[in-house]
């Protein structure tokens, strides 16, 4: 039995201008142990996913169908209580993007690292702080930056502090949403190789959420692309990165530039995303694709399995 399994989950916001699909029957699953990549342009639904998963999405958003389970916990039917209590931090956590704001500057930074363990287990003030500055040494940082507040931390002791916090109870699943954006190269760097270091000692399965293609290729085992709310493409990431089917997997590999291997010229995709207030019928990407043909603006494809683990949402293999 997979340890997360995700099957058809809707995530709809439901503004005054109309209903945002932005998480439109996702389906995938995550193996104990295993590192899965989400990439796609900015807006196709990758955080709201996150936040899906732990059941935090943000007002006015909800989740309206499928499901999520978690060693085969349906985490969707559970009360918020019961949720706080088996599941958040305890089965699953989330490095969040942007860990520039995600600490109250007026605070000492330890006692907001310190405060999922005094919401998740019985821990004194005292315990919680020694083993604190247990995990912050596992992250490379000395115990002493706890007795600091945030405008004294540069970003990479700040993103650094904020894996600390999401390991802190040691869960199965770790979700980090872009763990590198605004960072120079060399801390980026330094956070890939704590994030690899940390998968091989603690064992725990990681979702990477992400645009940026070559963290995925450096980390995951398995890639998902998602555009307009849905996932296109997913499989082994050998596969992926080196026999991409759909056509907007294939666009964006094609728009990054190799340092190996023959020189292409770099393509952009023309257009732009569509609305998910108002998507289009059929394959939401059959606007800006070359690829298209007559089915494509009528009717959804299905996700079909082209070769073995390699599944994609297109109608140039779903007719075959």
């Amino acid at each position: 039995m997979p340890l997360l399994e995700v099957t058809d989950l809707r995530t709809y916001y439901y503004t005054l201008r109309g209903v945002v699909r932005a998480v439109d029957g996702v389906s995938f699953t995550l193996d104990r142990g295993e590192t899965l990549g989400i990439a796609g342009e900015s807006g196709c639904g990758k955080s709201t996913l996150a936040w899906s998963i732990l059941r935090l999405v943000p007002p006015p958003g909800r989740i309206v169908g499928g499901s999520i389970k978690i060693d085969g916990m349906d985490i969707t039917k559970m009360s918020e209580a019961e949720l706080r209590r088996k599941v958040r931090w305890r089965k699953v956590s989330m490095i969040f993007q942007g860990a520039m704001n995600a600490f109250n500057p007026v605070l000492k930074v330890g006692d907001q690292v310190i405060e999922p363990l005094l919401l998740h287990t019985d821990m004194s003030k005292e315990e919680a702080w020694a083993k604190a500055e247990e995990m912050v040494q596992h992250v490379g940082l000395p115990p002493e930056i706890l007795e600091r507040y945030p405008h004294e931390l540069s970003g990479g002791q700040k993103q650094r502090l904020v894996i600390a916090m999401a390991i802190l109870l040691e869960p199965d699943i770790v979700i980090a949403d872009e763990p590198t954006t605004a960072l120079d190269v060399v801390i980026q760097a330094q956070i890939l190789n704590l994030m690899k270091r940390l998968y091989r000692e603690k064992k725990m399965s990681i979702i990477l959420i992400t645009h940026d293609l070559s963290v995925i290729a450096e980390l995951a085992e398995k890639t998902a692309i998602m555009y307009a709310g849905k996932i296109v493409e997913y499989g082994p990431s050998d596969a992926v990165f080196e026999n991409p089917l759909h056509p907007y997997t294939q666009a964006l590999l094609r728009a990054v530039p190799r340092l190996r291997g023959p020189k292409e010229r770099l393509i952009y995709i023309p257009g732009s995303p569509p609305d998910l207030r108002n998507p289009p019928r059929g394959c939401r990407f059959y606007p800006r694709c070359e690829k298209r043909f007559e089915p494509c603006d009528r009717e959804e494809p299905p996700m079909v399995e082209a070769e073995k683990g390699h599944f994609v949402a297109c109608w140039l293999y779903a007719r075959r």
